[in-house]
């Protein structure tokens, strides 16, 4: 029996034969001038602005994530943070875990997505 599709991830991801991999750290919802998104939508927009930035460095995209975890700090974001999530992660979509934790480093912040890219 098959899992149902989610919308914003895949249940599993193969990597056939890779060149690289990236390991990329948290990234939160605020700007590099360490301001915070106002909410969980423009936070989200944010911190995937900033992977979208490590992952051009590296010469890669989002097309290129296997796999991210995001850590939420209120289960009542999920309803803000799918939407942007889902329109800025491209397609196919990597592999996820969602966890909703007591908080992050700086209380301002609602969103930390750490990732995995192979290419």
């Amino acid at each position: 029996m098959r899992a149902p599709a989610p919308p914003f991830y895949s249940h599993a991801v193969e990597v056939t034969a890779p060149e690289r991999w990236l390991y990329i750290s948290g990234q939160v919802g605020q700007r590099p001038d360490g301001s915070a998104g106002a909410d969980i939508a423009e936070q989200t927009a944010i911190a995937v602005e900033n992977l979208q930035r490590i992952l051009a460095g590296a010469g890669m995209g989002v097309e290129d994530l296997v796999k991210l975890t995001i850590h939420l700090t209120e289960a009542a974001s999920l309803g803000g943070f799918a939407p942007p999530a889902a329109a800025l992660l491209g397609q196919p979509p990597a592999a996820v875990t969602l966890l909703i934790v007591k908080g992050l480093a700086d209380p301002r912040l609602l969103i930390e997505i750490e990732a995995v890219a192979a290419k």
